[in-house]
């Protein structure tokens, strides 16, 4: 071996370590060492959130507790059969759904098509008003102020109390109108207050309920339906009709054909009776609102001879009716939809919606008492 590989610093393969990284090396070694626990008089414990520092406050519509379904039961045969030949037997275009309150079947015919809801679409604005109420955002007590500038078209009897100073009510004054009589400028008033028809179409998104269209308000709805662009002078008296009457048939019909196919206030039978179910347990208002909207759906004025006109002695029925424009010989847009109840307490969600036909209303009537007819008659079997 040679002398000079046995000099200091050198590896026997040759390999040159400078003293200065050996140095460093050491240094290194003596500071890297396994961390050490803080003394305990150092450490300290996080304080864990509790309901003094994170306060917990009820929801406005706190979901219900859990409930088995029997998923077994389905609906009798009888009425499945009777739903499917009333509706392919209708001379229009009709969608019919019946759903048994907390079983959750359907029984429908064009259940998912999308048909004219009209007025019934005020059930809608009044429960987003009474959401909003839930939230602390409205008060039935609070009032509005209606004038000659937010008068609508149409059914609206609040008119008559609108004088050059304006009429002002309570805003469960105007549901009441709303929802009883099918006031249209109350209506109104209803949607304006909890923000408009965005703030209808979020709701009915909340409550994860699909199909249902809402319009953009009574007059663009209607003015358009007619083939006319809304003018505020149209609210008086017979102004719209007039105006209306003078439009060429070719427009008139177009306009109503458009709407038809394609109707922003558009819903499907299989939705509203999915909504109305969910009413009825306490799914989509809090317990008090639910009462108080199931209450005044069961005073309601209109369309007496509908659904109502079959429901069977001891049983109840309320509801919200819808009527469309008529362009004879073509009717649109006849309904009615709501809860049947019988004597035990079960109850069921009806929609029958009519939208359109050339039948004249007392066949119509005669269908929507039919189907009343045949939920009655096939309650209890299997």
């Amino acid at each position: 071996m040679n002398l000079k590989d046995k000099r200091p610093g050198r590896r026997p393969e040759g390999g040159i370590i400078s003293a200065k990284l050996v140095l460093l090396i050491a240094a290194l070694s003596a500071c890297v060492s396994a961390p050490q626990p803080p003394p305990a008089q150092a450490r300290t414990t996080r304080p864990q959130p509790t309901t003094a520092t994170f306060p917990i406050r009820p929801v406005a519509n706190p979901p219900r507790p859990y409930q088995d379904v029997d998923q077994r039961e389905a609906p009798p045969p009888a009425l499945v059969s009777v739903i499917r030949d009333l509706g392919q037997s209708f001379n229009g275009h009709v969608g019919i759904a019946v759903r048994r309150v907390g079983a959750g079947w359907t029984v429908a015919h064009n259940g998912n098509q999308l048909f004219p809801q009209q007025s019934v679409s005020k059930l809608w604005v009044s429960m987003a008003f009474l959401d909003a109420v839930d939230r602390g955002k409205l008060r039935l007590t609070d009032t509005a102020t209606i004038t000659r500038q937010d008068l609508t078209l149409f059914h609206q009897p609040s008119a008559a109390m609108v004088g050059a100073t304006g009429w002002t009510t309570t805003y469960g004054n105007l549901m009441n109108r709303a929802m009883t009589q099918s006031d249209n400028t109350c209506n109104d008033a209803l949607l304006r207050a909890v923000g408009g028809p965005d703030a209808v179409r979020g709701f009915l998104a909340r409550r994860f309920i699909g199909n249902i269209r809402f319009g953009p308000g009574e007059r663009l709805l209607q003015s358009a339906t007619a083939g006319l662009d809304w003018r505020q002078d149209y609210s008086i008296g017979r102004n719209f009709y007039a105006a209306r009457a003078k439009l060429p048939m070719a427009v008139r019909k177009k306009a109503l054909d458009n709407y038809l196919a394609n109707p922003p206030d558009g819903a499907a039978p299989a939705s509203i009776v999915q909504a109305l179910a969910k009413l009825k347990e306490g799914d989509m208002l809090s317990a008090s609102s639910t009462a108080t909207l199931l209450s005044i759906m069961g005073e309601a004025k209109t369309g007496p001879q509908r659904i109502k006109g079959g429901v069977p002695p001891g049983w109840h029925y309320l509801h919200k009716t819808g009527t469309g424009q008529d362009l004879a010989p073509r009717s649109t847009g006849f309904n009615d939809i709501g809860i049947m109840t019988a004597p035990d307490g079960t109850s069921y969600a009806v929609a029958v919606m009519i939208g359109s036909t050339t039948e004249p209303i007392p066949v119509r009537w005669q269908l929507m008492q039919a189907v009343a007819k045949a939920v009655a008659a096939n309650h209890q079997k299997r």
